[in-house]
């Protein structure tokens, strides 16, 4: 699908389709109870003493829990899930838990590398790339007039590998300036039927799933 949209276009609303799904009831499995404990363990060292910039953790237990109705409803079109943005990579991780086929872009070394870690100390099996999760060619989408701290079409972006319209679900917690954009990045991007998962701290965390236009 092309990025590329004209002025009109990109003014018209996003016709994404907001989903409301049933509480997860249940309670979390022992096993990933033991990998959470230790993926905030491994976060609060390393968060200890720096300057953490970007890196902000979601509510992992929320995520697992909207995740695991996902899969036992039958929502997604298909298992291809993708975390932009993926830090610490425990989101990534909790998916592929759930039977998704999980990869997750991070723009920062140091993070790629801890994620790796934590989830080949569990044998979870993921895949994590360094680089831009926005696809070249991305600019018709976002407004040239607004500053995005965190969000870089840069920095080895791996589009000619994977592309948004790879994946089913797409998962991000993007900053309260960012939402936008982080929704037109979808709307642009994704196939009809994939759903956007979106984080925005406490008990807020949204589903939107792309409609045919």
């Amino acid at each position: 699908m092309s990025a590329k949209k004209s002025l009109d276009e990109k003014d018209k609303p996003i016709p994404l389709v907001d989903l409301t799904l049933p509480p997860d009831g249940d309670s979390l499995p022992h096993d990933v109870r033991s990998f959470l404990r230790e993926a905030d363990r491994r976060i609060a060292r390393y968060c200890r003493g720096r300057r953490i910039g970007g890196f902000m953790p979601s509510d992992f237990e929320r995520v697992y829990g909207v995740l695991r109705t996902f899969t036992a409803g039958n929502v997604a079109s298909g298992n291809q899930f993708c975390e932009w943005g993926s830090g610490f990579g425990v989101v990534t991780c909790l998916a592929a838990m759930l039977d998704f086929d999980a990869c997750g872009f991070e723009i920062e070394r140091e993070l790629v590398d801890a994620a790796q870690e934590l989830a080949a100390d569990f044998d979870v099996p993921v895949e994590f790339i360094c680089g831009s999760f926005i696809p070249s060619g991305s600019e018709a989408c976002i407004d040239a007039d607004d500053a995005f701290t965190w969000l870089h079409t840069h920095e080895g972006s791996s589009v000619e590998e994977f592309g948004p319209a790879d994946f089913d679900v797409v998962f991000a917690y993007p900053w309260p300036d960012e939402e936008q954009l982080t929704a037109a990045l979808f709307d642009c991007h994704a196939s009809a039927g994939a759903v956007l998962m979106t984080y925005h701290g406490g008990e807020d965390l949204r589903l939107r799933q792309k409609s045919a236009k």
